[in-house]
């Protein structure tokens, strides 16, 4: 990750040297040149309406500037994520604004990609200003059906490989890696007034909000975040047919991405479901070993 000053400068490298950083690999070595170019493409979009959504802009205001919102205006979120979906429709009918959309431009219409899981990117981050709270699992699963799967559609799309078999299980798949990345940034989530724990559940485990802003977790906490995981896992289950339904260098990212969150899921388990102190993460080489379970369909 950049500086502040090097983000400052130059908006768009800041955003895509973010992609270090993730979770998961964005667009690795083995991929062919041109599906890297893509997804790079794809990244610096995603990754921009994130921190617009999050308030993590570099100080400055460049990316507010770019997209034509007033210096007063440069804080207010929903204006700026109104800002960029106007120029995300301009990437399909004009010439966009922001540099990361100009470089979005070609892209989309190599690969002859639809506003559609854009717009549902800008629409989680909206929705992220509005709702803080999710009743219940399937209130939380409405939630990722903007925030998380229309990654993986993109992907499917950049590759040429979408179908409907395969949109079904990559939405799987994303919806799980989004319910465990909440389940690592529980206090981090806290402090921005969002909590992506169902309330039922919550209740249904006897905890409430003041238990998630601990320490450390205490024992209803811990069952609470082991029953979310579960579900993630039972998700990444259904899901991860995708991987064999695919061949060659694709097979290999998208086996990444289910070791990702399978690696991850353990690795929450091996804190003992205390997520409270900061995101268990897993280590490279348990990621490796997961890596290698996917690609013989064990596990």
């Amino acid at each position: 990750m950049t500086g502040t000053g090097a983000r400052t400068a130059d908006p768009e490298r800041g955003t895509l040297d973010k992609a270090a950083a993730e979770n998961f690999p964005v667009a690795p070595f083995f991929l062919p040149r041109a599906w890297r170019t893509d997804l790079m493409a794809v990244y610096g979009f995603a990754r921009l309406v994130d921190d617009i959504g999050d308030g993590d802009l570099a100080p400055g205001g460049a990316d507010a500037r770019l997209l034509g919102v007033p210096p007063e205006q440069a804080e207010d979120r929903l204006v700026l994520l109104d800002a960029f979906e106007a120029d995300l429709r301009r990437v399909f009918d004009g010439t966009p604004r922001h540099p990361l959309l100009r470089r979005l431009q070609p892209t989309v219409r190599r690969r002859s990609l639809t506003p559609e899981p854009f717009l549902g990117l800008i629409a989680a981050n909206r929705q992220d200003q509005l709702v803080g709270r999710y009743e219940t699992y399937d209130d939380l699963l409405a939630y990722c059906e903007l925030s998380a799967n229309p990654v993986g559609r993109l992907v499917l799309a950049v590759t040429g490989t979408e179908t409907p078999e395969r949109i079904r299980r990559s939405d799987a798949v994303c919806t799980a890696l989004q319910i465990v990345e909440h389940l690592q940034d529980v206090a981090e989530d806290l402090g921005r007034d969002r909590i992506y724990l169902p309330a039922a559940d919550m209740k249904r485990f006897h905890v409430d909000e003041t238990d998630l802003a601990a320490k450390t977790a205490g024992a209803s906490v811990r069952a609470l975040v082991a029953y979310e995981a579960e579900r993630a896992q039972h998700l990444l289950n259904e899901g991860t047919p995708l991987v064999g339904s695919v061949h060659g260098r694709l097979k290999l990212l998208l086996a990444g991405f289910v070791a990702g969150g399978r690696a991850a899921i353990r690795a929450i388990a091996a804190a003992e479901y205390d997520v409270l102190p900061g995101p268990p993460k897993a280590s490279k080489l348990r990621l490796l070993r997961e890596v290698g379970v996917t690609l013989r369909g064990e596990g």
